[in-house]
């Protein structure tokens, strides 16, 4: 039994691909080692930081060049995995790549043709587990990527393994997740009792199942604001000042600090330069964080019909938030927006709405001058570079809009909190000192591991190959709120495909990996081809396959049966197939004279570059094959002329006849001897031209074919 279990998932986001490695023990072994705590709980699933690698930029950019995205872009990433995983674990391995916001606004044909470029380079250049390229190479909608990273926070938070010891009131013990990108935002929380029986049908059922093979369900809420993440949102905002002002050359913006210029694109123009002036507009830092706050609000687009009630922002639906038991933590932007540049010195305090804008409007309101000196000492950490600088005023008053007037978080600090939690005092103060247990918290690592959607797909999968408790009890996976399992249920990965064994089988690139319905079609295709070729080769053709045929079992015709027999099967086994065999051959000696067999030529044609020992597949190619040397065959010539000729020259050679003599014998009986042995023929020990051996059976057949 195998110990570990791996998976690899590709994180193909807008800005670029982020490899993921992690690993769990076998179900089954799991299960023998676990503790009755243990058994209660999910599978256990390890990574580290030197598992993962990201490279710019997204594949998205590879929508008008699909043939480029495997040698450019997947074969870093791809390498990077081979190095980390065992290399007789690879074939065990399922391989994921899930595409979020920068994938979804590409055209459906671009869109296609890089996710087919992906599935057939991964194939063809790795030996990981790819069963169904619809399943693992896909794009994933908004809401399957915050379902995955609410999996992955309560997963790290305990929310599933230990219900009481995270009771927040009301018999809710669950935390509710929120994610930022570049494109666009997700949230994921179950709602209270009251909200989740009055929206039941714009919910999505979860299910899991334990170590010891119990299952878990749970009923989500889960939205996405596509547009929403934090670049959508300032390209909005710069196209809405260009509408309000279209012929100005200079438009002031109180999101960048004073002095600074950037183009609408938001590349920075150096003092003194003239590059935009007279081809497009370029806006002017004013440094007003508390206008930039009010002019950022109307992106929310709060006005919007709302045609389900409730919703938040963009006419959106969205069940009442119990902030009482709701208890939210934020990841990427929501994490890198408020500790990179204000909370350095305080990254486990709980997120304190007063407390951040303070420090927001102190960094905001500085001359970009200042700002570019603290940049270049490191005032904010090696991490903070001059692009990030430039952005994190916009970014920062973005974010407090989003979860404030947005989202509804209540503003720490100076709004009060109303309501208790319903935990013993020291659960309570252990989850305050971490801010878990406040409306909202900020968080990049739980426990030393990153909160990344990918955990949360991974967690599922391995949910998935635990063996249920009852026969009864239903798949592991996700889909519509009602009792079973409808058309639109996502299952983590199918079923898991053990490796069938040997090194050398090709399993997930042979003809029938996408459709086994084929094998019995191919078959038959094949025989029908073997007839046809067998029914058009000639009576004479035929007649000698049949007595080969009959010969290699050991039923040869009567004159020579006993030999036949010797020669069989059995015979090859026995080491017996190196006896003298005569055939007849059509008439036609001169034709020998046309054919020479060429050398054999092995190309390496191995095409691979994968360093990762035993991570590519290498292919050899190349057959002894017969070379006419001038001229056209003539019918009835086959390749037994090459041995013929052979032989003749060695009778010459031997003083025992002339060559012309032998070759008057032939024409004359029609006959031809095949005199090459089979060691010869059948790839086994080859003799040099001038080596005893090879003049004792020349001799040896000479003799036969003169008696």
């Amino acid at each position: 039994m195998r110990k570990w279990r791996y998976g690899v998932i590709l994180d193909a986001g807008s800005s670029g691909t982020r490899v993921h490695i992690y690993r769990w023990l076998n179900s089954d072994l799991a299960r023998g080692q676990a503790s009755k705590a243990q058994l209660q709980g999910l599978p256990e699933i390890e990574t580290d930081k030197k598992w993962t690698k990201k490279i710019h930029p997204g594949i998205s950019t590879f929508g008008e060049t699909p043939n480029d995205v495997g040698p450019d872009h997947l074969d870093k990433l791809l390498s990077h995995a081979l190095k980390h995983i065992p290399l007789d674990e690879v074939p065990n391995t399922p391989l994921f790549l899930l595409a979020t916001a920068g994938m979804r606004i590409l055209p459906p044909l671009q869109r296609k043709a890089v996710l087919q470029e992906v599935c057939d380079f991964a194939r063809k250049t790795t030996r990981f587990q790819l069963p169904d390229c619809d399943l693992h190479v896909q794009v994933i909608p908004g809401e399957t990527e915050g379902l995955y990273g609410w999996i992955a926070a309560n997963y790290l938070l305990g929310g599933f393994d230990s219900p009481a010891e995270h009771d927040h009131g009301k018999g809710h013990h669950t935390y509710g997740f929120l994610d930022m990108g570049g494109a666009s935002a997700q949230i994921a929380f179950a709602p209270n009792t009251t909200e989740a029986e009055k929206h039941a049908n714009d919910l999505t059922l979860l299910r899991l199942r334990t170590v010891g093979g119990d299952p878990l369900e749970y009923k989500v809420f889960v939205t996405t604001w596509l547009g929403f993440g934090v670049n959508q949102a300032r390209q909005r905002y710069v196209e809405a000042l260009l509408d309000s002002s279209p012929d100005a050359k200079e438009l002031p913006d109180p999101c960048l600090p004073s002095g600074l210029r950037v183009t609408k694109e938001g590349k920075h123009v150096a003092p003194g330069s003239d590059k935009p002036e007279g081809h497009a507009a370029y806006l002017v830092g004013t440094g007003k964080f508390s206008e930039c706050m009010h002019q950022t609000y109307p992106l929310l687009e709060k006005e919007k019909e709302c045609l389900d009630e409730p919703c938040l922002l963009n006419g959106q639906h969205v069940p009442a938030i119990d902030f009482d038991v709701n208890h939210f933590v934020g990841v990427s932007e929501y994490w890198h927006t408020t500790h990179e540049i204000f909370e350095m010195a305080h990254k486990d305090k709980a997120y304190d709405f007063k407390t951040y804008q303070q420090r927001v409007e102190e960094f905001c309101s500085q001359s970009w001058e200042d700002i570019a000196k603290g940049v270049s000492k490191d005032k904010w950490g090696h991490k903070v570079d001059a692009t990030t600088a430039l952005e994190v005023c916009f970014k920062a008053s973005w974010l407090i809009n989003m979860l404030h007037d947005g989202i509804g978080v209540p503003r720490v600090g100076i709004e009060d909190l109303k309501g208790g939690h319903n935990a013993t005092k020291a659960i309570i103060n252990s989850a305050k000192e971490k801010g878990f247990l406040d409306p909202f918290q900020a968080v990049n690592k739980i426990g030393g591991v990153e909160v990344s959607w990918t955990l949360g797909k991974m967690i599922l999968y391995a949910s998935s190959e635990v063996s249920p408790t009852s026969t009864e009890e239903l798949a592991v996976g996700f889909g519509s709120n009602v009792p079973g399992i409808l058309d639109d249920f996502k299952y983590p990965g199918g079923v898991h495909l053990p490796y069938p064994g040997s090194s050398d089988d090709d399993w997930h690139d042979r003809l029938f990996s996408e459709n086994p319905r084929r094998i019995p079609g191919f078959i038959i295709f094949v025989l029908i081809i073997f007839v046809i070729g067998f029914m058009l080769c000639g009576r004479e053709r035929r007649r000698s396959a049949v007595k080969k045929v009959g010969r290699m079992f050991g039923r040869g015709g009567s004159k020579h049966r006993s030999l036949g027999r010797r020669r069989g099967l059995p015979g090859k086994l026995f080491g017996l197939s190196n006896m003298p065999s005569y055939e007849r051959v059509l008439e036609g000696g001169e034709a020998v004279n046309d054919f020479e067999l060429g050398s054999f030529v092995s190309d390496s044609d191995n095409d691979n570059s994968d360093s990762s020992e035993g991570s590519r597949v290498g292919r050899t190619s190349g057959w002894a094959t017969p070379q006419t040397k001038a001229g056209t065959v003539e019918s009835g010539a086959t390749a037994y002329f090459d041995s013929g000729r052979d032989l003749l020259a060695q009778g010459v050679g031997l003083g025992l006849a002339p060559l012309g003599g032998f070759s008057n014998a032939i024409e004359r009986g029609g006959l031809m001897a095949r005199t090459d042995s089979r060691e010869r023929l059948s790839g086994g020990w080859k003799s040099r031209t001038s080596s005893p051996s090879r003049l004792r059976t020349g001799m040896s057949s000479l003799k036969e074919i003169v008696d």
